[in-house]
């Protein structure tokens, strides 16, 4: 039992790393989330704002790794060009899309006030 819980986090990160390696829009998601926390850091968020942040960030990368899972499977089964096929790409991409912008809002309520403060200080 507890070899095929170890074996499925194995499996878990080989799908990481492959989200990674192989798919250029997760690099930068992981990147944009990568600047986020290094601007988290440096304007100090609090424990509410760090939550929120982080949950932010992974939901963003899951929806990536939702949707490459998706495209696979679409492009197994459908190997050939059918409607169907690239409407569920296409909403699969949204879905990424939609997340991201909800991360852009949540940005801009968690460093927008901060940032503007930091500003009035040094002024």
């Amino acid at each position: 039992m507890l070899s095929k819980r170890l074996a499925s986090f194995k499996y878990a990160f080989k799908g990481i790393l492959n989200l990674f390696q192989s798919q250029p829009n997760a690099q930068i998601h992981l990147t944009i989330g990568t600047l986020a926390i290094v601007l988290g850091l440096f304007l100090k968020l609090n424990f509410e704002e760090w939550a929120i942040l982080s949950i932010t960030i992974f939901a963003v990368l899951a929806a990536e790794a939702f949707n490459t899972a998706l495209e696979y499977l679409t492009d197994l089964v459908s190997p050939n060009y059918h409607p169907l096929a690239g409407k569920t790409k296409d909403v699969a991409a949204a879905g990424v899309l939609l997340t991201a912008i909800g991360a852009i809002f949540v940005a801009i309520f968690i460093f927008l006030p901060k940032i503007i403060s930091l500003f009035l200080t040094i002024n």
